[in-house]
């Protein structure tokens, strides 16, 4: 009910064809990252169980658990060293560089399907993670800077449902292909992305605020100077808080959602089903976790209005730790888990969302010259440290001969997480810095 008198609310402005194309090709190169990084927890399973044998190592569940979590260290490893294409897109534009990126990791996912042994594979996986770790900081740069001030934060939301709409093209492909073809198959699809680069190329050009910021080379900041700011009196505290905070996401998602594939494999072939039955109920279970993110990232952006930065991010990291705990540490253990270990996962799915508030609040702490490199650095930084808790889960995998215990561990983070949250600053209200 509208009283009478009162003004009628404004509508949104309207997005002008340079930001709806900027936009999508943003969240088109974040869709098939999410695909790429999905591909590798699909495959997984029978990837390693063909090339272990080829490497040397017998392909028993807990060389495949501890294997896979050595892979994914390097993976992580790789996203780590992507935060040097933050300072490249503060000196030479967003557009350019979300180009070179989405090239890096498409040749090296593609070459993924042609390898030998699981050494081969490990180093590619390196190469593939600092191509995928950089295409998310600059698109969620180049939205927060094109985008105007009453879309912005939704557009940050609608961004991030790109990686996880790559998870449910992976469930597809895998489905189709992976089940009936392959493994290699799966990989060699995932070079297709440097098609994106052609029409990146010809139809968007660089945001509004860093043209009218940066434009002039005169006034772009060296690539070193650029870092470096992030770290001065200004800076520092928001650096290390975000960059704290974005670690304890690293350590629920790629130690906790990142095995679901591969725990619903093992829940499927315990209760009966067939080899080829299980890798499609793979499949179906990362739709399902992707169903759910998609749907917590759109929520993200009115719950973050409405409640605050801080507020949102910690309902979200309860959510996602208490998904975690219950899914793998009771419900993996179930005689009959399949359908409620489906359920938790969508729930674990909702609260991984919480990747899409660093989209919306990173961008509003920093200004335009050390943008990209604030998000590019708080977002890889902390995968080294997730390295090494990878890396222990995959050996408390091997003893355990079991990935449910393991993985629920992770869950403490989120607790952790939310001793952290006091110390970030709120922005709720506020408009992007320029």
């Amino acid at each position: 009910m509208v009283l009478a008198g009162a003004p009628s609310p404004k509508p949104p402005t309207t997005l002008n064809p340079n930001q709806v194309r900027g936009f999508w090709a943003a969240w088109g190169g974040w869709a098939l990252d999410g695909m790429d990084a999905s591909i590798y927890a699909l495959v997984l399973f029978p990837a390693l169980t063909d090339l272990l044998p080829r490497s040397g190592v017998a392909a028993t569940p807990g060389a495949i658990g501890y294997y896979g979590s050595v892979l994914l260290a390097l993976f992580l490893f790789g996203w780590g060293l992507s935060m040097v294409w933050g300072p490249v897109a503060d000196r030479f534009g967003r557009v350019r560089a979300l180009m070179l990126t989405i090239l890096w990791y498409s040749l090296f996912t593609f070459l993924c399907g042609l390898v030998t042994n699981i050494w081969q594979l490990a180093v590619l996986r390196v190469l593939c993670g600092i191509g995928i770790g950089g295409e998310q900081p600059i698109g969620g740069t180049f939205v927060a800077e094109e985008w105007p001030e009453d879309r912005r934060k939704m557009g940050a939301g609608y961004m991030h449902t790109g990686y996880y709409f790559g998870f449910f093209l992976a469930a597809l492909a895998n489905y189709f292909i992976g089940a009936s073809f392959g493994w290699r198959w799966m990989f060699i699809l995932g070079g297709a992305p440097a098609l994106l680069v052609g029409w990146i190329r010809r139809g968007v050009r660089e945001s509004a605020a860093w043209q009218q910021r940066l434009g002039d080379k005169q006034r772009r900041p060296g690539m070193g100077q650029a870092f470096a700011e992030l770290f001065s009196r200004r800076y520092l505290r928001r650096t290390i808080v975000m960059s704290l905070l974005f670690l304890l996401s690293i350590i629920g998602l790629w130690a906790g959602s990142i095995y679901v594939p591969t725990a619903v494999t093992q829940i499927a072939l315990r209760q009966g089903h067939a080899a080829r039955d299980a890798a499609r109920l793979a499949s179906y279970g990362t739709g399902v976790l992707s169903t759910g993110t998609i749907l917590g990232c759109i929520a993200l952006p009115v719950i973050a209005e409405r409640l605050g930065r801080r507020q949102t991010l910690g309902l979200y990291f309860g959510l996602m730790g208490a998904s975690i705990a219950v899914a793998f540490g009771y419900v993996f253990y179930m005689p009959q888990a399949l359908q409620l270990f489906f359920m938790m996962v969508f729930l674990l799915g909702v609260g991984g969302a919480n990747f899409a508030m660093y989209t919306l609040w990173i961008p509003e702490l920093y200004t335009t010259e050390c943008r990209a490199s604030a998000i590019g650095f708080t977002s890889s930084v902390g995968r080294f440290a997730g390295c090494g808790m990878v890396f222990l889960v995959g050996a408390a995998i091997a003893r355990f001969g079991s990935l449910g215990t393991p993985v629920a561990w992770t869950s403490i983070a989120f607790l952790l997480g939310l001793l952290v949250l006091p110390f970030a600053g709120e922005t709720r209200g506020k408009p992007l810095p320029i």
